[in-house]
């Protein structure tokens, strides 16, 4: 009975955020509540947990569409202006997270043919885009000799971790950095399949060639021998959460199965994870803060700085499967599967308590406090957090 209980409130949470674009015609996700909008990057970290494990296929295609309308320069919109509803194209990787979002289509659904019929030139213009550099909305993506993608500059936010006030941005993180190359060769590979699939065979070969060139620069670049991990941004040594993504995409960039991916995920582990999230941030790093508080300035050079962000034990509950599923030893897969046996218990036991019992009740908060008593702050309702609690604990 709590299990149905706790299984139809997480359903209703993920209701409200979704919602219709009137002048659009089409459906998108809202953020977070009570300031966010619809933003392109919430929207498709959003999408397996709030559309496609509750099988909500057409809004599932209606999203989709909604992320490839205002494409400009191989940018998806990152945002509308509250304004005046004109698109906002500060994001280096929401054009890439859209890959993801269309992998996971086709795996849940097998409709291909509305992937090629609608989806697959956008995919395409996307990476000739990114291949030929974009400098939309200060964004400076290249693509360096090397094979890896660079973005982004020291007065610029496209990240995730966007807080900026006025002029002065906390976490510019600008150059190459871990996730955004993850996702890149995340891409190509997607890309090189669905190519092969709609016999543009030619095409595959060449999306192959750079995911390969890719893939051999980032073994050679990012890893961090000193804190047995990967680097943030090459040159940055400060443990953040985004390493995550190397081994947590539908193509891994880095094999989850590595003596560096178990490095790395043992120092992510013992340095970020707790069970409301994962830090932002290791403690001992400079500028680190643990309680998100005070004035817009002070709470907003907090924010990626050690605060807990609960949808980021999304990304690592996907490296985990996806370490299980390359692992060939019994004995090590024995052990992994009760691993996540656990952390999927856990994470079930904490937010059953958070979305009956503290913050804004039926939801998950956008962030915490990263001691205790972890208290919620930020949104009181955000859609990847709910998203990506209910992908773990209900997944099929």
């Amino acid at each position: 009975l709590k299990q149905r209980k706790l299984l139809r409130d997480f359903i209703i949470a993920t209701d409200n955020f979704i919602v219709y674009r009137p002048n659009f015609g089409l459906h998108t996700i809202i953020a977070g509540y009570p300031w966010f909008l619809d933003w392109g990057r919430d929207s498709l970290i959003s999408f397996e947990g709030l559309l496609l494990a509750i099988k909500r296929y057409e809004i599932a295609k209606e999203v989709l569409l909604t992320s490839i309308r205002d494409i400009k320069f191989g940018l998806v919109p990152n945002g509308y202006s509250g304004y005046d509803n004109r698109p906002l194209y500060n994001s280096s990787d929401s054009s890439l997270l859209l890959f993801e979002a269309v992998y996971k289509y086709a795996r849940y659904t097998g409709d291909y043919k509305f992937i090629e019929k609608n989806i697959y030139e956008k995919l395409v213009l996307i990476i000739n885009n990114y291949c030929k550099g974009i400098d939309l909305d200060d964004n400076n993506i290249f693509l360096d000799i090397d094979g890896l993608l660079s973005a982004g500059t020291e007065n610029t936010q496209n990240t995730w971790m966007d807080a900026k006030y006025g002029n002065h941005c906390f976490t510019p993180r600008n150059g190459k950095t871990v996730e955004l190359n993850s996702l890149w060769y995340n891409a190509l590979k997607i890309l090189e399949e669905l190519s092969n699939k709609f016999g543009n065979k030619k095409e595959a070969k060449e999306y192959a060639k750079k995911a390969t060139q890719c893939q051999k620069a980032f073994m050679e670049q990012f890893y961090n021998k000193k804190k047995k991990c990967l680097y943030d941004v090459i040159g940055d040594t400060k443990v953040r959460p985004n390493q995550l993504f190397a081994t947590a995409l539908s193509h891994p960039v880095l094999e989850p199965n590595s003596e560096i991916a178990k490095e790395m995920l043992e120092t992510v582990t013992k340095k970020l994870l707790n069970k409301y999230g994962l830090k932002t941030l290791a403690k001992g790093e400079k500028g680190y803060v643990d309680i998100y508080e005070g004035d817009a300035f002070r709470r907003d050079s907090s924010y990626h700085q050690g605060i807990t962000w609960p949808w980021l034990l999304g990304i690592y509950y996907d490296g985990l499967k996806n370490m299980l599923k390359e692992e060939k030893n019994k004995k090590n897969k024995e052990e992994l599967k009760q691993k996540i046996q656990d952390f999927r218990e856990q994470t079930k036991n904490t937010f059953l308590k958070e979305i009956s019992e503290r913050g804004c009740i039926g939801q998950i908060s956008e962030l915490y406090d990263s001691r205790k008593p972890y208290l919620p702050k930020g949104a009181v309702a955000q859609a990847w957090s709910v998203a990506e609690i209910f992908k773990i604990i209900y997944e099929n």
